[in-house]
């Protein structure tokens, strides 16, 4: 059976951190060098378009043999699941960081228990976009873990240090809350069991810099009470520009009968936006006994109107004059001319 192999990136959400604030799984890590000043967790980089960077990576191996990387440069984005820090891989398309920066090598043998310094060079276009661009310098392992065999799976991993590329220009720190719903999960008997919601929404990055966004939570029932209102935990960090993360919060004790209305508004440094949803909240007993009655309504209204028009039709019959039939007989029996 053909092999699936799977990338796994050392550098989803937060990396461990060593005593050089390195990115780190244990085998290897890789971080930038130490300057005279201190020492730096990840590259904090800044330059115009057109403007050209010089800096130096470490690869570092914890093991007691001889390790060879693939060492690449690559754009970051969001995960689609939670939000966390993530990079492309070496075969996806690449358009900022990962197009722009290049290691003097491209593969390093590091030997055990020892180290790697590499330069690479960044080159921003003269045509760069202004605002932040997230990246990584990554050390991938380009061996195929394939376990005990068991499965068709295949495993490879990758260590990487994160960019912070800011390109000069106008910064414009903008989010949105988008698509917001809410989807009831009633007890089937009312004040029997326990009623949840769950309320989905998509958080936005619709700015050119990256945000560590909050949201705000509040939801209101009938002649406007409110129901619920608190701050949202389960929010990324590093919301990057232009990245969309499709995030749910469980909502527990929501109402089993009521109307009303759920409200989110996330904020960032100088942005605020908000979006809401209306819900209806019914048992499902009810909602079954309310549609059974719904039904059987409008098959009566349907007999009751069919019912008058016939009525309506035999009495226009009736109320037609006595003559009328006659002279149309009339008529219609003469004989043409000759």
């Amino acid at each position: 059976m053909r092999k699936l192999y799977v990338l796994l990136l050392g550098l989803l959400a937060s990396l461990l951190a060593a005593p050089a604030h390195a990115a780190d799984n244990g085998s290897w890590s890789v971080y930038p060098i130490s300057t005279k000043v201190a020492t730096r967790p990840y590259f904090y980089l800044s330059a115009d378009p057109g403007q050209t960077i010089e800096d130096k990576v470490v690869v570092a191996n914890k093991t007691g043999k001889p390790l060879t990387f693939r060492l690449y440069a690559a754009d970051a984005y969001n995960t689609a699941r939670d939000g966390g820090f993530a990079v492309r891989t070496l075969k996806e398309k690449q358009r900022g960081v990962g197009v722009w920066a290049k290691p003097a090598k491209a593969r390093v043998k590091v030997p055990a228990h020892g180290k790697v310094t590499v330069p690479f060079t960044l080159r921003v276009p003269e045509g760069a976009e202004p605002g932040d661009h997230p990246g990584a310098l990554v050390a991938l392992d380009e061996r195929i873990d394939r376990g005990d065999g068991s499965v068709a799976l295949g495993v490879q991993r990758a260590v990487a240090a994160r960019v912070y590329l800011r390109v000069g220009g106008p910064t414009l720190p903008a989010v949105a809350v988008e698509d917001v719903r809410v989807i009831h999960h009633q007890p089937l008997v009312p004040g029997f069991g326990d009623s949840t919601a769950t309320i989905s929404y998509t958080l936005h990055n619709t700015g050119n810099v990256t945000l560590d966004p909050k949201v705000e939570l509040r939801a209101t029932g009938l002649f406007g009470r409110t129901l619920l209102a608190r701050d949202l935990a389960k929010i990324p960090s590093e919301l990057l520009p232009g990245q969309r993360v499709r995030l749910s919060e469980p909502w527990r004790g929501a109402p089993q009968f009521d109307w009303g209305e759920v409200t989110l508004t996330a904020s960032a440094k100088d942005t605020r936006e908000s979006a809401s949803a209306s819900f209806f909240a019914l048992p499902w007993l009810l909602a079954a006994v309310l549609a059974v009655v719904l039904v059987l309504g409008v098959v009566l209204l349907i007999r009751a109107r069919r019912a008058r028009a016939a009525a309506r039709s035999v009495t226009s019959a009736n109320d037609a004059p006595a003559g009328e039939p006659r002279e149309a007989l009339r008529v219609s029996s003469q004989a043409p001319r000759r």
